[in-house]
């Protein structure tokens, strides 16, 4: 069986590597660029799994499957390729600022513990025990999930592609997936080949994973899926000491802010979430970045001792009307599945993307 993957972000890198854990299919992947680039290499990789507020149907089945996932993924990984992949295991810090709140989590505490999954929610006199770097009087509290991580999602997808090269995948960058190639017999609902930069390709399967690169993809296969972008600046900052004790350092969440640890004192700050004003076009707004920086300060004030290393920004898939992500047969067609538009969630939802392609893949192949 013959498999084409057009893509090569997290999500592509990631069912490359899961489909090649099964016998008997070649895959290929291609992308017009190299690996890790686009959304995935703007990403902070926070895994808001335990702790967000998803608590049954898909939404949370997806999440769930992925963070059980990582756990043996990362080691297996860092085996295969003999590289360490950043991955934190000190859980995520989610900050309370209002009185209400408390209810909502206790609420999301007792499902999780029914789930088999810990939340603990520290008032602010343990918080401040703990985690002394925060300091802002109008938090109150926190949530506290020991089992959510966060990783660095170019390390990942680099990772996975070298270990889907260790199991025979192929891949080819530079190379742009045009149209799918004129029917040569009377399968309508077949895709025999697509047309590319570097001449036409057949397989019995084709799966789309090109985030906002599948809009004009699937345009031409008569079936456009409208993805539009949303943009995500963060900021890289140097402080040169960790903050608070050097033994925790969890990834801290506020108000959408992300405060994230990355090692020798340094911390990711974001990320913004800035929708196009007409068309597609976006242009990254500085005062919304400046804007992240302050919030971060305001929970850790520490933090404006810090230097600026480095900014950067990525555009991330949104569906259009409908829920992200999307992962089906593109309509019309049996052997062409979409596995794209993840939004904000594709490095989380990566792992449980991968087996829902393979399970696909899988059960077609067993029926036929």
């Amino acid at each position: 069986m013959n498999v084409v993957i057009i893509g090569c972000g997290v999500i592509g890198a990631a069912i490359a590597y899961e489909l090649s854990l099964v016998k008997g299919i070649n895959i290929t992947v291609f992308d017009c660029q190299p690996p890790a680039q686009a959304s995935t290499g703007a990403a902070l990789g926070v895994l808001v799994g335990v702790v967000s507020q998803k608590i049954q149907g898909k939404a949370w089945r997806w999440r769930e499957t992925s963070i059980q996932r990582y756990e043996t993924l990362i080691p297996e990984l860092e085996a295969i390729t003999k590289q360490k992949i950043p991955y934190n295991r000190q859980g995520i810090l989610s900050l309370c600022s209002e009185e209400e709140n408390f209810a909502k989590w206790q609420s999301l505490q007792s499902i999780r513990h029914s789930q088999g999954w810990e939340l603990e929610i520290w008032d602010n006199d343990k918080l401040k025990s703990i985690c002394p770097q925060v300091d802002n009087p109008k938090i109150i509290g926190a949530v506290y999930s020991p089992q959510d991580r966060q990783l660095n999602p170019t390390a990942l997808t680099l990772a996975l592609v070298a270990a889907a090269q260790h199991h025979g995948v192929t891949f080819k960058f530079g190379v742009t997936v045009l149209k799918p190639a004129p029917k040569t017999d009377d399968e309508p609902t077949k895709c025999d080949a697509v047309e590319t930069t570097a001449g036409k390709i057949t397989a019995d399967w084709f799966i789309v994973a090109a985030g906002l690169g599948s809009t004009p993809l699937t345009a031409e296969f008569k079936q456009m899926i409208d993805i539009r972008p949303v943009l995500g600046q963060a900021l890289q900052v140097r402080l040169g000491h960790v903050l608070g004790n050097p033994n925790f350092q969890p990834a801290i969440t506020g108000n959408d802010v992300h405060i994230v640890p990355v090692g020798g004192g340094d911390y990711w700050l974001g990320a913004t979430v800035e929708f196009p004003n007409d068309g597609n076009e976006i242009l990254p707004n500085d005062q919304l970045l400046v804007s992240v920086r302050q919030q971060a300060i305001a929970f850790c004030p520490e933090l404006a001792q810090a230097n600026i290393v480095r900014t950067w920004s990525g555009l991330r898939p949104r569906p259009e009307g409908r829920p992200a992500p999307i992962i089906e047969k593109l309509p019309g067609f049996n052997n062409v599945l979409l596995a794209t538009g993840h939004y904000r969630n594709g490095v989380l939802l990566a792992p449980a993307t991968a087996y829902a392609i393979r399970e696909m893949i899988t059960s077609s192949s067993l029926q036929s």
